[in-house]
């Protein structure tokens, strides 16, 4: 079997931070959710069934966590951070899509979310 590509998911992982520009929200705090999709060298673990030939999905998990519980005034800043640590901790992670959105947003009028998506590779 030739093998095309290698991506990992973790959808919707919910945290409760303090992530904003208004004095309210680093205050009393939101719900955020993180979308994340990344392409990693682990065809070892495809044949081997080893753990030691992929990326834990919890270290990945503990990871973001860790970010998400630093406050930031901007969700690019908390965005940037995740993708840098992530590729720093994890050297077979080779490209990554990483979705932060801030739930209910404190706009005028009703709002869903709000969302930023950065899209990275390994320098």
């Amino acid at each position: 079997m030739k093998i095309e590509a290698m991506k990992i998911t973790l959808h919707e992982m919910r945290f409760y931070a303090y992530h904003g520009v208004f004095p309210q929200e680093q205050r009393v705090g939101n719900q955020f959710v993180v979308e994340l999709t990344f392409w990693a060298g682990v065809a070892g673990s495809v044949r081997s069934d080893e753990l030691e030939e992929t990326i834990s999905y919890a270290d990945v998990y503990e990871v973001v966590k860790a970010e998400m519980a630093i406050p930031s005034r901007l969700l690019e800043h908390v965005v940037g951070r995740i993708s840098e640590r992530l590729f720093a901790t994890f050297p077979r992670m080779q490209r990554l899509v990483l979705t932060l959105s801030k739930c209910n947003p404190p706009f005028p009028g009703e709002v869903q979310s709000a969302a930023f998506t950065l899209e990275a590779s390994r320098d």
